[in-house]
């Protein structure tokens, strides 16, 4: 019976995971190699933009983090109002990261992803301030996630400048 009390924990952490990926999931329909090697492939971009190939694992493992932060989050008591407050702000996040596929690789608007992408580097900055006076390491593992969306918020722009 000791067993039983990690079980539940441990499908909850990988619930929370799953959500992640799935989320970067959907955003990778409009990210189909069609697009990568076709629209974005003839795009101008910068000279510090990454491989194709990086995206992917970038991602995942950002999704991994962000799931575990999740988790650590939605652990605590679920009735005080500080943590409903910030699963909130973490899924309309969530929402915002997919919407960014959708508007730059689904729909080709690329001044209008960099806008949306700005948004959502704010729905980052407030979550983790969210999760920083619930749990620490929650905290620190949203960090990664943040300073790449940083970059990305540079890039998008840089590519709008690039092609308008």
């Amino acid at each position: 019976m000791e067993t039983a009390k990690y079980v539940k924990p441990a499908l909850a952490l990988i619930a929370a995971v799953l959500i992640c990926l799935a989320a970067g999931g959907i955003g990778s329909i409009f990210t189909a190699q069609s697009t990568i090697t076709g629209w974005y492939a003839n795009l101008q971009k910068p000279s510090f933009t990454p491989p194709n190939w990086l995206f992917g694992p970038v991602w995942t493992a950002l999704y991994i983090l962000m799931g575990i932060a999740v988790f650590l989050v939605w652990q605590k008591d679920l009735q005080n109002p500080a943590v409903k407050t910030a699963l909130l702000f973490f899924a309309v996040q969530l929402i915002l990261n997919t919407a960014w596929s959708w508007l730059f690789f689904g729909l080709n608007y690329i001044l209008l992803a960099f806008i949306e992408l700005l948004i959502l580097w704010l729905a980052i900055l407030l979550t983790i301030l969210k999760f920083y006076s619930l749990s620490a390491t929650a905290f620190l593992l949203m960090l990664p996630y943040i300073i790449w969306v940083s970059f990305a918020a540079v890039l998008n722009g840089s590519i709008w400048l690039l092609n308008r």
